[in-house]
Formats: C-alpha cells, structure tokens, sequence
C-alpha cells in the first residue's frame, strides 16, 4: 500500500496533523542540509547534487514508499560505491548506474523479493557497515587536515593510506583547527542544545568564521567547487557509452541491494520506534522510483536514512507530509540561501562525516559480537569486514554471504542423524500392538532434513557391509524435507540394497516428503511400493 493512501486512511493527513509534520520536517530538513552535501563530495560530485538527491528521493519515497514515516536521501553506505564509479565512468555513468538500480529495485518489488532480503546475515551486514565506516573515516582526513595529498577516487584502500600517512608533516593548522572545532560543536551542541542539531551548528558557526576572516589555504566549496548555483534541477539524461553502460550493470546491482538492505532496515527501525507496520514490497518499489527519478534531475542514488528518520519520528512526524516539507524546505534553501554556501568549509563536512562513520561502524556492537557471537558468525563478520576495506563491498558481500550460507550448511548437517533402532527399545511403543520385529529385521530412523549438506553422511553410514540384513525399515517422521540431492542419495542407496536382495521399507514420512518420494520414483523400488503410515503397519507386512 502506497505510505500516502494508508496515511490518508488512517486520518494523518487531516488538518490536526499539519503542525507536528511541519515542524518535524523542518527539522529533518536542517539535518540533512550538511548531511546531503558531505556525502555529495565524498561520492565525488557536486555539493548540490546532493541536495538534488535528497529533495526528489524524499518527496517520492514518501509519497510512494511502503513506510508512511521513511525519510530517503544519500547516505554514507553508498559513498564508497558510488565514488569508484565517479572516478572510473564520470558523473553520467554514475547517473546512469543509480538509474539502472532503480530499475532493478522496481522489479524486486514487483517480484514480492522485500522479505527475501531480511534473510542477508546480521555478521555480513554488521561488517560491510564497519568496513564502509572505516574508509568513509580514513577518506576524510585530507579535508579535515588540509592535507596537501592527491589520490584516485577508485585507488585501492592501503595506496590512500599510505599517502596520507606520508602527508601528515605537511598538514594545514589553521584547517585542523577549524576541522577540531567543527568535530566538537558536532558532538557538543545536541547535549547543550537539544533541539539545534550539531552537523547544523558546526556549520553555521565554521562557516561564519570563514566568511568573517577569510582563511588563508582553507578548502571551501566556493574554492573547490565554485558555489553552489541557485537554479533548480533541470531533466537531464544521463549521457553514456553503450560498453560503458554493460560494466554499469555489475555496480547497479551492487547499489540495488545495498539500498534495498538499507531503506528495508530503516523501515524496520520506524516500526519499532513508531509503532507502525511497513510494507516491504511497496518500500522497494518506492526506492526504485526515487533512484529512477533522482539522475533524471541531476541526483545519484539515495536509499531510506536511518538517522533522519529516527529524527523525523522524535520530533512528532507520522505521515509523509513530513518528508514532503523536508523536500521543500532544501528547494528553498538552493534557491534563497545558495550564495552562503561558498564559504562552508570542507573540513567541516568532514567533520561531519567522521560521525556518520562512527555511527555506521557501530563500533560497540561490532566489539560484543567478536566478543559473545558464535565462532563462525565471528569469521563471517570478520572476512566480510576486511573485505571490505581491502578489495570491495561486491567481493566482501558475496565472499561473506556465501561463506555463511556453507557455515549454515555445515551446522546443518552436524544435527542430522541417522541411528539404528534397538528391539529392546521398542518394545513398549510396540506393545499396543503386540507384534515384535521379526530376525533379520533392522530399523534406522533419520532425524533432520535431508539434504544436499548431508548426503555424503548417508553414503557413509549406509556404506556396503560383509552382512546385510533381510529387511531394513526406514523411519521417516522426523525428517521436515528431502531435496533433490538428498532424494537421489537415498534412491542409489535403496538401489544398492536391492540388488543385494535386502528389502527396504519406508514409513512414517510427512505428506510432503512422501510426495516427494513417490514422484521420483523412490517408492517404487521399496518394499510394499508406498511409504507405509506406522512403524507397526510396515512390521506386519513383512513377509
């Protein structure tokens, strides 16, 4: 359901509800302002456009989104993808990547896939986000230090490192300064003053400083970017080359997921705060609309933010005219206070951008799950976090999930069991019916599914012996599923006793696995042909 039907519906949308969406838009629009900007440099494109960005994905997500409360704009988790694009295919192939990506969210949603992605592990998640935590944090010690040191977007991790290391001699003072002030009113001023937010402040009061003095050797965007222009977005097609546009659709994945994760996240994060219910699907088709419109007006990719959500529910937002007075209050700051914007210092947006890294990283719960999680969950979040900082978030959520779906497996596998029956201990489940297995009558029951991760297990505990038995029951009620690798593993097994002349007889299967049986043909070779209801029903039609 559309977030602005099921607001109309539920009365948000009457006159009573105005004032407390107003001001919790404002508000959301004040935090975003710095926000939107930072994370547009740190991708590599114009400050504005990251206004761009969070104008339109807001007012679409809002309106269309599957959160009645989700606040979408640019986000740190994109800033590492979306820079290595900047620097490989141009603002247009950036552009374009963002729009292939709101394509293919638009399908996810379409195709129902909004709860198939909850199942991405927390340890995977966990990890990219720190990993992204540490670069964004590392990327930002040029700007806040005035480091005189030039590296590609795309150069690899340890390259930017290094060169920033060497640089440190050779810093800017008055930069640092600057930037060591801006970092504390970021920290400072929400425990002072609760209701100004500290990015806004940091900003404001640096970029006071700026105009007022005129620092010498201090980056601004009027120096680095020429201003930021006061005219509104105007519809633009990203231009790109047809090969470029095929290496384009590998990243737009990359985007597609990372933003469906996200916004699905923050989603989840309002309805616990709010007390609302989102709806996954139209949440993922929401963000698609928001990622095909936003290039076509000069933004990049945005996804649902989790902190200017969680800000637009504190200050009394539940419907999206919230989101749609954020979009207009940043439309009204290009257009009235633009020429301002000349002297906000960079090192201020990295200042501000060291908190979101801090806030990304989660850094406390990172440490309780190295610390209290599972060995294994402890090897995926740790493989997927340096994955992440040393190669990219495509290996390291690919290597990371894989790697936990075979650890899953292996675990599995480690609570299947097959064991062999004593006569002995049937006797009372048996005594109801007084009958007792004949001689030459063995009994295995199997307890856990039967699937690909265990069939070599089966094969070895079923493996030719010097004696066979002259029956052999198979005890199938605690097993929930077959596969097809486990049902051709049990079909060569039966297969095998068969042509030693020992008859094998299957019972006590749920519906589905007998199905399952009888449609590949199992059920044919055994004894009886069918998969028998009870233990005491199979022994008496033993010959």
């Amino acid at each position: 359901m559309l977030a602005l039907v099921e607001a109309y519906r539920a009365g948000l949308l009457k006159p009573d509800n105005w004032l407390p969406n107003l001001i919790a838009g404002l508000i959301v629009g004040v935090v975003a302002l710095p926000l939107a900007m930072a994370f547009a440099i740190a991708s590599g494109v114009k400050p504005e456009q990251g206004l761009y960005t969070a104008i339109i994905s807001a007012l679409i997500v809002g309106v269309f989104g599957g959160s009645r409360v989700q606040i979408a704009g640019p986000t740190g988790a994109f800033v590492v993808i979306l820079a290595n694009i900047t620097a490989r295919y141009g603002i247009d192939g950036l552009q374009t990547a963002t729009l292939f990506a709101g394509f293919i969210l638009l399908f996810m949603g379409f195709l129902k896939l909004g709860t198939v992605i909850k199942f991405i592990p927390d340890p995977v998640i966990v990890g990219f986000t720190a990993g992204i935590g540490v670069i964004i944090f590392v990327g930002e010690w040029k700007d806040f230090l005035g480091l005189p040191v030039q590296t590609p977007l795309n150069a690899h991790f340890y390259i930017k490192l290094l060169a920033l290391i060497n640089a440190f001699p050779h810093l800017n003072w008055t930069t640092a300064g600057l930037g060591t002030l801006s970092l504390l009113l970021v920290l400072i001023t929400p425990k002072l003053l609760k209701r100004i937010p500290g990015p806004l402040a940091a900003m404001a009061i640096t970029t006071m400083l700026q105009a007022a003095f005129q620092f010498n050797n201090v980056a601004t965007i009027g120096s680095t970017f020429g201003g930021i222009t006061q005219a509104l977005p105007q519809f633009h097609l990203p231009e790109i080359q047809p090969a470029h546009a095929v290496n384009l659709i590998g990243p737009a994945f990359t985007i597609a997921l990372l933003g469906a994760i996200e916004s699905l996240l923050s989603a989840t994060a309002a309805d616990g705060m709010a007390g609302t219910r989102h709806h996954s699907n139209q949440e993922l088709i929401g963000q698609g609309l928001a990622n095909i419109f936003s290039p076509l007006f000069g933004g990049f990719a945005a996804t649902g933010a989790i902190a200017r959500t969680a800000t637009n529910i504190r200050n009394g937002g539940n419907s999206p005219v919230s989101a749609i007075v954020h979009s207009i209050f940043l439309t009204l700051v290009i257009v009235l206070l633009a020429p301002f914007a000349s002297y906000i210092p960079l090192c201020t947006l990295a200042a501000i951008l060291f908190v979101v890294a801090y806030n990304m990283s989660d850094i406390p719960h990172f440490i309780h799950l190295v610390k209290h999680a599972p060995r294994y969950d402890i090897l995926v979040l740790l493989t997927t976090f340096i994955l992440t900082i040393f190669t990219d978030l495509v290996v390291a959520v690919n290597v990371g999930v894989i790697l936990a779906m075979l650890l899953f497996i292996r675990r599995m596998s480690e609570f299947v069991a097959i064991e062999q029956q004593d006569h002995g201990t049937l006797k009372d489940e048996l005594s109801a019916d007084h009958i007792t297995p004949p001689k030459g009558t063995v009994i295995y029951t199997i307890q856990g599914p039967f699937f690909f991760g265990v069939a070599e297990k089966f094969e070895r505990a079923f493996a030719i012996t010097h004696s066979d038995p002259q029956n052999i029951i198979f005890r199938l009620r605690d097993v929930p599923f077959m596969d097809v690798t486990g049902l051709q593993t049990f079909n060569e097994i039966i297969s095998q006793f068969h042509k030693r002349g020992v008859h094998v007889y299957l019972c006590e299967a749920n519906p589905n696995v007998a199905a399952k049986l009888t449609n590949i043909g199992i059920t044919c070779q055994a004894s009886g042909g069918r998969v028998f209801n009870t233990l005491a029903e199979t022994i008496r039609s033993l010959p």
